[in-house]
């Protein structure tokens, strides 16, 4: 008999250590590498999270790109499986682009396989029978794909309250959030085909909890704002960003690497601030991160952590930003080079 899987109804997420992944962690099913999310760094970001539980309404995340906000929907469904004792705690996520339609995050109804089956029926005496109990199915399972939202109702009526990331949701139409108003305020819906007329309603007690991030392109519109609740994600501060670094690669890193590596990160961004202004494209945590990996990659014939963080320290006095390919994307971007020689040099 399989165990029952009790899912509490308000869960509290509390970002901390413990309930992170381990250095080294792999997801057990694509093999791709886990890493912690510093929630904490971010003022308000954790009682934003528990406020849009226990409230049961949409968390909207804004940040400059790269800072966090897709990850945190799967980090906060990595804490509760493991805080909670459940595996694989019911996540699902949609990434919005611009020719979806805010219906396809409930279903989408494959009109033109019942019509192939329908007419297959009469000629295939193989496939008859289990073709015939599609077509009778009442509630056409076999011709609907759930999107996100729609799984997650279905979860919640069997008592799971699902995390549902859906992800810049700017990338969609105009009418893209507008045409969600009902579904998320009602958190119920219709599926509106022929012969169907089932409505999929979510338990109160087990509602999803809903992610929804932005990066701003488009303004997101009032009544839909009204619904939500938002928090924006500042840019961590520099003993944040060593925080981030030493979690991403533990022990792998000196301090004191870090310390000088993150020292130019920071004045190159603070150059483009300056010369590019505060709503350009600026560096960023991911950027970062690939940055640090990009000199980790670097070849070397030393065996020590020591003898490597003398070579890279050398790399980094030989070269004002070495693999700048990572933190560097247009070709305007490559003057800062210059800017940021010149600025270390004149603070040597």
């Amino acid at each position: 008999m399989a165990e029952t899987i009790i899912y509490p109804k308000n869960p509290e997420f509390e970002g901390l250590p413990e309930y992170q992944p381990t250095l080294g962690e792999k997801d057990p099913e694509t093999g791709e590498p886990l890493y912690p999310y510093l929630a904490n760094i971010y003022t308000g970001l954790v009682s934003a999270v528990n406020l849009s539980i226990k409230l049961k309404r949409p968390l909207i995340l804004e940040g400059e790109p790269g800072c966090g906000k897709t990850q945190l929907a799967r980090a906060v469904a990595y804490e509760f499986a493991k805080k909670y004792n459940i595996k694989n705690y019911s996540y699902t996520e949609w990434t919005v682009k611009s020719t979806d339609r805010a219906s396809d995050t409930l279903y989408v109804y494959d009109a033109i396989k019942r019509l192939y089956d329908a007419q297959l029926v009469t000629t295939d005496p193989l496939e008859k029978d289990k073709i015939s109990e599609h077509l009778r199915d009442p509630e056409h399972n076999e011709y609907i794909t759930w999107g996100a939202l729609g799984k997650a109702f279905i979860a919640s009526q069997n008592e799971q309250r699902m995390i549902v990331l859906i992800d810049e949701i700017d990338k969609g139409d105009t009418d893209f959030p507008n045409d969600l108003l009902l579904e998320i305020e009602s958190k119920k819906f219709k599926v509106r085909e022929r012969n169907i007329n089932q409505e999929i309603k979510a338990m109160f007690d087990y509602a999803p909890i809903i992610f929804i991030t932005s990066n701003a392109q488009k303004q997101l519109p009032d009544a839909f704002l009204r619904r939500c609740l938002y928090h924006y994600i500042e840019f961590p501060k520099e003993a944040d960003l060593e925080k981030i670094i030493k979690a991403r690669f533990g022990n792998e890193w000196s301090d004191d690497l870090t310390k000088i590596a993150l020292k130019r990160f920071v004045k190159l961004r603070q150059l483009m601030e300056e010369e590019k202004g505060d709503l350009s494209k600026k560096v960023s945590v991911s950027e970062l991160i690939d940055w640090i990996q990009s000199l980790k990659f670097h070849p070397t014939k030393s065996k020590t952590k020591q003898a490597i963080t003398k070579e890279i320290n050398q790399l980094l006095e030989k070269e004002v930003l070495p693999y700048h390919h990572t933190l560097l994307k247009t070709k305007e971007d490559l003057e800062f080079l210059d800017y940021l020689a010149d600025d270390l040099s004149s603070t040597a």
